[in-house]
This record gives C-alpha cells, structure tokens and sequence, in this order.
C-alpha cells in the first residue's frame, strides 16, 4: 500500500511538473493552463465570499484548508505510531536474569537461509528480516522472501519454506513468527528457467 501510495504521488508530482515546463515552452499549452489557473481562482474567490472573516484573514475558508491538513497529519502520524515497531537488526533477544542478555543477530539468520537454498533451482535468491512487532517489544517477527525461479513449482518453493522456517526454530531454539513471501520480479526474469529433475 505505501509503494502505491508513493508511486501515485511520483506520478501526479511528475506530471505537474511536466505540465509546468510544458507551460513555459507551449504557447497553446501556457494559454490552457492560465485559463484553468483563472477558472480556480474565480472558483476560490466566489467559495471564500461564502465565509466572511474579519481582516486580515478575510475568509474562514482559509483557515479551514490548513486545519484540515493538520488534522490529515495528526491522523497519519497516529496510525504510524500503531504500527509495528520498524526494522531492527535482531531476530530474537533473552533476557538471562543477572548473567546478561543474549541477541542473535538477523544477519546470521540471513546467512543460513541463502547457504540452506544455495543451489536450489527453484530458488532465485532470498532475503530475511526481522521486525519489531510494536514499540518497545524485545520479541520480533522474521519475514522470509524467496525470489522463485521462472518455473519453479509453488508447492515445491512451500515445502522449501517450511523446511527453512523449521530451521530457523531450530538455531533460534524457539518457535518464531514468521512471514513467507514467494515472490517474482526482476530477478526471476532474468534468472535461467528451473529444469526438474
């Protein structure tokens, strides 16, 4: 959702911007672009007439507008702070009482992982990360992507998986949330076809 979001806003930013030099080189393109400037000003100007404000605000429209835009931020700063906790580089953490407390770093894990599918045709390539599930919290969550190889059998790449996940229960020496992703993109369209057998 937030890669959508992202691209909707390049895009509508790319084409304003296009619009805009387009304006200063077109002269048929400059002439629409000044009526359409002109058609919205009539439009704020008869709005604002609708709401009169003592000087010098002149219209409560203008406060409106950037009221609402706080608003819009303060709610999108509160749903940022109700989601988890970000990225973190440990996978699992333990308080030992008073000897210490022992963190197994992500990387390892990572390393594990991409030795386990080395050589593996159906595989592509893989990345592992972990996640903080909420502010504060010790205990993560692992998101395990494998980039499948153009193909690859789904069932073939959720066994592997699942093999992997029991992996890393194991060196963790505890059962972990885990998030599995098989995915396709760039890579898999340039990495040679899975032969079975």
């Amino acid at each position: 959702m937030n890669r959508i979001l992202l691209a909707l806003s390049g895009l509508a930013l790319l084409a304003t911007g296009t619009l805009a030099a387009a304006a200063g080189l077109v002269p048929d393109i400059r002439a629409v672009w000044s009526s359409a400037a002109n058609a919205l000003l009539e439009k704020w100007r008869s709005l604002a007439a609708t709401a009169p404000a003592p000087e010098p605000v002149g219209t409560w429209w203008a406060l409106a507008v950037p009221v609402l835009m706080l608003l819009g931020a303060a709610a999108s700063i509160f749903w940022l702070a109700r989601q988890g906790g970000g990225r973190t580089g440990v996978a699992a953490q333990e308080d030992d009482g008073g000897q210490g407390t022992t963190a197994v770093d992500v990387s390892f894990l990572a390393a594990a992982v991409q030795e386990a599918v080395k050589g593996n045709r159906a595989v592509a390539g893989s990345s592992l990360t972990a996640w903080r599930r909420s502010k504060g919290s010790t205990t993560g969550a692992l998101r395990l992507t494998l980039q499948a190889r153009k193909g690859a059998s789904p069932r073939e790449l959720a066994d592997l998986a699942e093999e992997l996940v029991a992996g890393i229960d194991a060196l963790l020496g505890h059962r972990t949330t885990v998030l599995v992703r098989i995915a396709d993109g760039t890579r898999t369209r340039l990495a040679g076809a899975h032969r079975a057998g």
